[in-house]
């Protein structure tokens, strides 16, 4: 197929820097490749549906067991130019034991080759067999001609469009091997490293439960030792309590005894000043008596005197 100039640029020291570097890291070149590829043999097979359609169209339509027959037919002289290609190639490569032995086999098939025309003959009028029955080749969407001689079929099989799209479909499949590889690597890669995430987001959750953990621990610790040394500190205060009231009754009681006692030596100095001037009383009365007994014995003297 004529596609012009490639506009790629063939550097056999950019291929080998482009070798090293896919081997440390993925490029996924392989993805335009595939692209590229595709297109060629989407355009292909398009080509092929067209000319079976036309086929179709132009050819007389026949019986299925004689469709078969020709089937038959087509693949052996499929078989039979493969096989001339092959021999063809080895015999260029210098490979002519090899080359022989294709070549027998290439008899071989030449022989079952003639028997299903032979079946296909009988099947088929005089007339109508001597018609060119083509058949489209399902790799290149070139047509084959039922009766083609071994000549054009080597030929075709072994031209260059033949093995170049004989090559792009194996490309094809071996490129599509390596994508879904490397997806599958690539999705393995990623599921590590989300498992790798999750294992430090639990590494992470859990230093921050036991960190927070340690902090209510040590809250709680503080909470704890508040609580004993306020209870030390109610204790304490209770105590200094109890003592100051202890003290204030023990004052009280002995401000009380005090007041109790000045009170009973305040009664009885009043008792005694009371009962001392009772008695000082009585001692002037009595002197006073006294007095005037004697006045009135002295009166009765001098009034006896006088008389």
């Amino acid at each position: 197929m004529d596609l012009g100039e490639c506009t790629k640029i063939h550097d056999l020291a950019l291929r080998a820097d482009y070798e090293i570097a896919s081997k440390e890291r993925d490029l996924f070149f392989e993805l335009d490749a595939v692209d590229h590829l595709e297109s060629f043999i989407a355009d292909c097979d398009r080509r092929t549906e067209l000319a079976k359609k036309r086929l179709a169209e132009t050819q007389e339509e026949i019986s299925a067991e004689v469709a078969a027959k020709a089937e038959k037919v087509h693949e052996l002289n499929e078989e039979i130019g493969k096989l001339l290609a092959k021999a063809e190639q080895l015999g260029a490569e210098g490979n002519v034991d090899e080359a022989q032995k294709v070549l027998q086999e290439v008899e071989k098939v030449r022989t079952r080759k003639k028997d299903a025309e032979e079946e296909y003959r009988n099947s088929m009028p005089a007339s109508s067999f001597q018609q060119q029955k083509l058949r489209v080749c399902e790799v290149c969407s070139a047509y084959l001609g039922l009766h083609d001689n071994d000549r054009r079929l080597a030929d075709h099989f072994g031209g260059k469009l033949h093995l170049g799209f004989i090559q792009i479909r194996e490309k094809l499949d071996q490129l599509k091997k390596t994508v879904v590889d490397k997806q599958e690597k690539r999705n393995q890669e990623r599921l590590k490293r989300r498992e790798e995430r999750e294992k430090e987001e639990r590494m992470r959750r859990r230093t921050r439960s036991r960190s927070r953990e340690h902090r209510r621990s040590r809250s709680r610790d503080r909470r704890r030792r508040r609580s004993r040394s306020s209870s030390r500190d109610r204790r304490r205060s209770r105590s200094r309590e109890r003592r100051r009231r202890h003290r204030s009754r023990s004052r009280s009681r002995s401000r009380g005894h005090r007041h109790s006692h000045e009170q009973s030596s305040r009664h009885k100095s009043s008792r005694d000043r009371e009962r001392s001037s009772r008695d000082r009383s009585r001692e002037r009365d009595r002197r006073d008596g006294m007095n005037g007994r004697s006045d009135a014995r002295r009166a009765d003297d001098r009034d006896t005197g006088d008389l």
